[in-house]
């Protein structure tokens, strides 16, 4: 776990990686309480039945946005702020998902803080890529530049 302690401690630490998460499974419950929470009750998530006979991927998979919203699980697994006043999310750049999540799948992040700069009102801006990986799988299944913002 990497920890920052001020400004001066994360501008230093641009470029860096930051570490790689634990693996987190996938399941479906998770897949159908986002189901629910976002209204996408597309068959390839939602209905393991006939995603197993239908889908191209042999089972149900996970929203693209479900694996991206388990960003700030994973992170905080990563990197974490001490004496910070406070910290929001910010937005997203470049999000991709080259790759599915199966339903039952394991997932983590390895964490690079890409950019981190001062902005009004005396907080940091930073810009971190997480690049999440499936457990066995050939390519990542989501890179994504997380930026927030952390005031100290």
């Amino acid at each position: 776990m990497r920890t920052f302690t001020g400004k001066d401690d994360v501008l230093a630490a641009v470029g860096e990686t930051l570490g790689t998460s634990d693996w987190v499974e996938v399941t479906q419950q998770m897949v159908d309480q986002f189901a629910e929470a976002t209204g996408d009750h597309q068959w390839i998530h939602v209905d393991p039945e006939r995603a197993k006979r239908e889908s191209p991927f042999g089972g149900p998979i996970a929203h693209g946005y479900l694996t991206l919203s388990m960003l700030p699980l994973l992170g905080s697994q990563i990197f974490a702020f001490e004496n910070a006043k406070l910290g929001i999310n910010y937005g997203s750049n470049k999000v991709r998902f080259p790759s599915p999540v199966p339903v039952g799948a394991k997932v983590r992040s390895t964490a690079v803080l890409a950019d981190a700069t001062e902005v009004s009102g005396g907080a940091l801006q930073l810009v971190v890529q997480h690049t999440v990986e499936t457990d066995g799988g050939s390519k990542p299944a989501l890179i994504a530049e997380a930026v927030s913002r952390v005031v100290f």
